[in-house]
Protein backbone atom coordinates (compact mmCIF):
# COMPACT_ATOMS: atom_id res chain seq x y z
CA UNK A 1 0.00 0.00 0.00
CA UNK A 2 2.78 2.10 0.83
CA UNK A 3 4.23 1.64 -2.63
CA UNK A 4 1.20 2.32 -4.39
CA UNK A 5 0.77 5.50 -2.24
CA UNK A 6 4.15 7.01 -3.56
CA UNK A 7 3.18 6.36 -6.98
CA UNK A 8 0.05 7.90 -6.85
CA UNK A 9 1.87 11.38 -5.60
CA UNK A 10 4.35 10.75 -8.03
CA UNK A 11 2.16 10.89 -10.90
CA UNK A 12 0.22 13.49 -8.96
CA UNK A 13 3.34 16.32 -8.79
CA UNK A 14 4.14 14.95 -12.71
CA UNK A 15 0.69 15.80 -13.41
CA UNK A 16 1.07 19.84 -11.86
CA UNK A 17 4.09 20.73 -13.99
CA UNK A 18 2.32 20.11 -16.85
CA UNK A 19 1.14 22.44 -19.35
CA UNK A 20 -2.44 21.46 -20.93
CA UNK A 21 -1.69 18.02 -20.55
CA UNK A 22 -1.10 15.51 -23.49
CA UNK A 23 -4.15 15.97 -25.10
CA UNK A 24 -4.22 19.63 -25.05
CA UNK A 25 -0.67 20.47 -26.59
CA UNK A 26 -1.71 17.37 -29.55
CA UNK A 27 -4.52 19.28 -29.90
CA UNK A 28 -2.76 22.86 -30.80
CA UNK A 29 0.11 20.85 -32.34
CA UNK A 30 -3.18 19.20 -35.24
CA UNK A 31 -4.85 22.83 -35.16
CA UNK A 32 -1.62 24.53 -35.88
CA UNK A 33 -0.82 22.11 -39.13
CA UNK A 34 -4.51 22.47 -39.89
CA UNK A 35 -3.90 26.08 -40.44
CA UNK A 36 -0.25 25.57 -42.06
CA UNK A 37 1.09 25.77 -46.21
CA UNK A 38 1.63 22.41 -47.71
CA UNK A 39 5.57 23.43 -47.98
CA UNK A 40 5.91 24.66 -44.36
CA UNK A 41 4.11 21.26 -43.07
CA UNK A 42 6.79 19.42 -45.86
CA UNK A 43 9.89 21.50 -44.34
CA UNK A 44 8.68 20.26 -40.52
CA UNK A 45 8.10 17.09 -41.21
CA UNK A 46 11.66 16.70 -42.80
CA UNK A 47 13.10 17.65 -39.48
CA UNK A 48 11.23 15.91 -37.15
CA UNK A 49 11.88 12.76 -38.69
CA UNK A 50 7.76 12.23 -40.32
CA UNK A 51 6.55 13.18 -36.69
CA UNK A 52 3.70 15.47 -36.82
CA UNK A 53 3.10 18.56 -34.54
CA UNK A 54 0.61 16.93 -32.49
CA UNK A 55 2.84 13.86 -31.41
CA UNK A 56 5.96 16.45 -30.74
CA UNK A 57 4.05 18.64 -28.86
CA UNK A 58 4.55 17.16 -25.33
CA UNK A 59 8.18 16.88 -25.74
CA UNK A 60 9.20 19.89 -23.15
CA UNK A 61 6.91 17.46 -20.27
CA UNK A 62 8.62 14.51 -21.42
CA UNK A 63 12.26 15.50 -20.86
CA UNK A 64 11.89 16.77 -17.40
CA UNK A 65 12.37 13.15 -16.29
CA UNK A 66 16.37 13.87 -17.68
CA UNK A 67 18.39 16.08 -15.19
CA UNK A 68 20.25 17.55 -17.90
CA UNK A 69 17.29 19.80 -19.03
CA UNK A 70 16.44 20.68 -14.85
CA UNK A 71 17.37 24.27 -15.99
CA UNK A 72 14.61 24.49 -18.96
CA UNK A 73 11.89 24.26 -15.92
CA UNK A 74 11.36 27.84 -15.49
CA UNK A 75 10.95 27.95 -19.12
CA UNK A 76 7.65 26.97 -18.90
CA UNK A 77 5.69 29.56 -17.58
CA UNK A 78 6.28 33.18 -16.26
CA UNK A 79 5.04 35.69 -13.48
CA UNK A 80 3.48 38.89 -13.68
CA UNK A 81 1.80 40.03 -10.99
CA UNK A 82 -1.86 41.33 -10.64
CA UNK A 83 -2.11 45.41 -12.07
CA UNK A 84 1.57 45.08 -12.97
CA UNK A 85 3.38 45.02 -16.79
CA UNK A 86 6.00 42.18 -17.62
CA UNK A 87 9.29 43.11 -15.80
CA UNK A 88 11.15 41.13 -17.60
CA UNK A 89 12.87 37.62 -17.32
CA UNK A 90 14.46 36.37 -14.31
CA UNK A 91 18.09 35.37 -14.53
CA UNK A 92 16.47 31.55 -14.72
CA UNK A 93 14.92 32.76 -17.68
CA UNK A 94 10.85 32.30 -18.57
CA UNK A 95 8.27 31.35 -21.35
CA UNK A 96 8.71 34.83 -23.05
CA UNK A 97 12.38 34.69 -23.03
CA UNK A 98 12.40 31.46 -24.41
CA UNK A 99 9.46 31.84 -26.87
CA UNK A 100 11.31 35.21 -28.31
CA UNK A 101 15.28 32.63 -28.15
CA UNK A 102 13.77 30.01 -30.06
CA UNK A 103 12.06 32.15 -32.22
CA UNK A 104 15.13 33.98 -32.83
CA UNK A 105 17.56 31.14 -33.58
CA UNK A 106 15.44 29.25 -35.81
CA UNK A 107 15.26 31.99 -37.92
CA UNK A 108 18.47 32.45 -37.41
CA UNK A 109 19.08 29.26 -39.51
CA UNK A 110 23.13 27.69 -39.25
CA UNK A 111 21.51 24.84 -36.38
CA UNK A 112 22.46 21.33 -37.06
CA UNK A 113 19.57 18.37 -37.84
CA UNK A 114 19.68 17.37 -34.27
CA UNK A 115 19.26 21.15 -32.59
CA UNK A 116 17.22 22.46 -35.22
CA UNK A 117 14.60 19.43 -34.07
CA UNK A 118 15.07 19.92 -30.37
CA UNK A 119 14.54 23.58 -30.81
CA UNK A 120 11.26 23.42 -33.02
CA UNK A 121 9.78 20.76 -29.97
CA UNK A 122 10.63 23.54 -27.50
CA UNK A 123 9.27 26.12 -29.82
CA UNK A 124 5.99 23.87 -30.01
CA UNK A 125 5.61 23.43 -26.57
CA UNK A 126 6.09 26.62 -25.09
CA UNK A 127 3.48 29.04 -27.62
CA UNK A 128 1.13 25.85 -26.33
CA UNK A 129 2.05 27.15 -22.56
CA UNK A 130 1.94 30.51 -22.91
CA UNK A 131 -2.13 30.09 -24.05
CA UNK A 132 -2.70 27.89 -20.73
CA UNK A 133 -3.85 31.28 -18.31
CA UNK A 134 -1.98 29.78 -15.59
CA UNK A 135 1.10 29.46 -16.85
CA UNK A 136 1.38 33.29 -16.98
CA UNK A 137 1.18 33.81 -13.02
CA UNK A 138 0.60 35.80 -10.77
CA UNK A 139 2.60 35.97 -7.07
CA UNK A 140 1.85 33.37 -4.50
CA UNK A 141 0.69 30.52 -5.60
CA UNK A 142 2.41 28.71 -8.35
CA UNK A 143 0.32 29.36 -11.29
CA UNK A 144 -2.82 27.74 -9.54
CA UNK A 145 -0.81 24.90 -8.11
CA UNK A 146 -1.07 25.76 -4.51
CA UNK A 147 -4.68 26.53 -5.13
CA UNK A 148 -6.14 23.14 -3.70
CA UNK A 149 -9.62 22.44 -5.28
CA UNK A 150 -12.01 19.58 -5.04
CA UNK A 151 -12.71 18.74 -8.52
CA UNK A 152 -15.99 15.86 -8.93
CA UNK A 153 -15.34 14.74 -5.57
CA UNK A 154 -11.41 14.41 -6.21
CA UNK A 155 -8.62 16.37 -4.03
CA UNK A 156 -5.91 18.39 -6.70
CA UNK A 157 -5.05 21.74 -7.55
CA UNK A 158 -6.57 24.38 -10.16
CA UNK A 159 -3.55 24.11 -12.20
CA UNK A 160 -4.28 20.69 -13.04
CA UNK A 161 -8.06 21.25 -13.89
CA UNK A 162 -6.83 23.92 -16.52
CA UNK A 163 -4.23 21.47 -17.52
CA UNK A 164 -6.53 18.85 -17.98
CA UNK A 165 -9.75 18.08 -15.76
CA UNK A 166 -11.76 19.95 -17.95
CA UNK A 167 -10.19 18.56 -21.47
CA UNK A 168 -10.42 15.29 -20.78
CA UNK A 169 -13.95 15.75 -19.15
CA UNK A 170 -14.85 15.67 -22.60
CA UNK A 171 -13.95 12.27 -23.72
CA UNK A 172 -12.80 13.40 -27.27
CA UNK A 173 -9.49 12.20 -28.39
CA UNK A 174 -7.42 14.93 -29.56
CA UNK A 175 -8.70 14.63 -33.29
CA UNK A 176 -12.49 14.83 -32.49
CA UNK A 177 -11.33 17.71 -30.21
CA UNK A 178 -9.82 19.67 -33.33
CA UNK A 179 -12.71 18.81 -35.32
CA UNK A 180 -15.29 20.18 -32.45
CA UNK A 181 -13.40 23.33 -32.38
CA UNK A 182 -11.51 24.44 -35.10
CA UNK A 183 -13.99 26.65 -36.76
CA UNK A 184 -13.10 30.21 -36.34
CA UNK A 185 -14.25 32.68 -38.27
CA UNK A 186 -11.87 34.05 -41.17
CA UNK A 187 -11.49 37.48 -39.78
CA UNK A 188 -10.20 36.10 -36.33
CA UNK A 189 -8.26 33.59 -38.01
CA UNK A 190 -6.66 36.61 -38.96
CA UNK A 191 -6.38 38.73 -36.47
CA UNK A 192 -5.08 36.24 -34.21
CA UNK A 193 -1.94 35.41 -36.43
CA UNK A 194 -1.16 39.52 -36.30
CA UNK A 195 -1.18 38.95 -32.84
CA UNK A 196 2.34 40.09 -30.88
CA UNK A 197 3.59 37.61 -27.91
CA UNK A 198 2.41 40.15 -25.23
CA UNK A 199 -0.91 40.34 -26.63
CA UNK A 200 -0.92 36.52 -25.96
CA UNK A 201 0.28 37.05 -22.29
CA UNK A 202 -2.22 40.05 -21.81
CA UNK A 203 -5.06 37.69 -22.80
CA UNK A 204 -4.01 35.13 -19.60
CA UNK A 205 -4.02 37.79 -17.74
CA UNK A 206 -7.07 38.88 -18.24
CA UNK A 207 -8.58 35.19 -17.52
CA UNK A 208 -7.88 35.25 -14.04
CA UNK A 209 -10.86 36.99 -12.65
CA UNK A 210 -13.00 33.64 -14.38
CA UNK A 211 -10.11 31.21 -13.68
CA UNK A 212 -10.22 32.16 -9.61
CA UNK A 213 -13.35 32.59 -9.43
CA UNK A 214 -14.32 29.51 -7.30
CA UNK A 215 -16.85 29.00 -4.16
CA UNK A 216 -15.81 29.31 -0.96
CA UNK A 217 -15.49 25.76 -0.29
CA UNK A 218 -13.13 24.98 -3.67
CA UNK A 219 -15.85 22.29 -4.82
CA UNK A 220 -16.33 22.31 -7.76
CA UNK A 221 -17.53 20.31 -11.14
CA UNK A 222 -20.10 20.74 -13.89
CA UNK A 223 -20.80 24.73 -13.05
CA UNK A 224 -17.09 25.18 -13.24
CA UNK A 225 -16.50 23.70 -16.27
CA UNK A 226 -19.93 24.75 -18.12
CA UNK A 227 -18.65 28.28 -16.80
CA UNK A 228 -14.71 27.98 -18.39
CA UNK A 229 -15.58 25.55 -21.40
CA UNK A 230 -15.25 27.92 -23.87
CA UNK A 231 -12.28 29.52 -22.53
CA UNK A 232 -10.44 26.76 -22.61
CA UNK A 233 -11.57 25.88 -26.09
CA UNK A 234 -10.52 29.53 -27.49
CA UNK A 235 -7.29 29.33 -25.98
CA UNK A 236 -6.45 26.16 -27.04
CA UNK A 237 -7.63 27.06 -30.53
CA UNK A 238 -5.53 30.20 -30.43
CA UNK A 239 -2.28 28.74 -29.28
CA UNK A 240 -2.85 26.26 -32.46
CA UNK A 241 -3.35 28.96 -34.83
CA UNK A 242 -0.83 31.32 -33.68
CA UNK A 243 2.09 28.52 -33.60
CA UNK A 244 0.79 27.97 -37.29
CA UNK A 245 1.90 31.45 -37.94
CA UNK A 246 4.86 31.76 -36.48
CA UNK A 247 6.45 28.12 -38.15
CA UNK A 248 5.23 29.69 -41.45
CA UNK A 249 6.79 32.83 -40.90
CA UNK A 250 10.16 30.62 -40.39
CA UNK A 251 9.64 27.63 -42.89
CA UNK A 252 6.70 29.07 -45.41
Amino acid sequence: MKKLTSLFLLVLVATQLFGWGQTGHRVIGQIAENHMSRQAKKRISAILDGQSLSMVGNFMDEIKSEPKYDSLGPWHYCTIHDGQKYPGAPHEGDVIQAIQKYIEMLKKGGLSRADEAFTLKCLVHLIGDIHQPLHVGKEGDRGGNDVKVTYFGDNTNLHSVWDSGIIEGQKLSYTEYVAWIDKAEESHVNSWKNDGLMVWVDESIALRPQVYNLPENKKIGYRYNYDNISNVNQRLLQGGIRLAAVLEEIYG
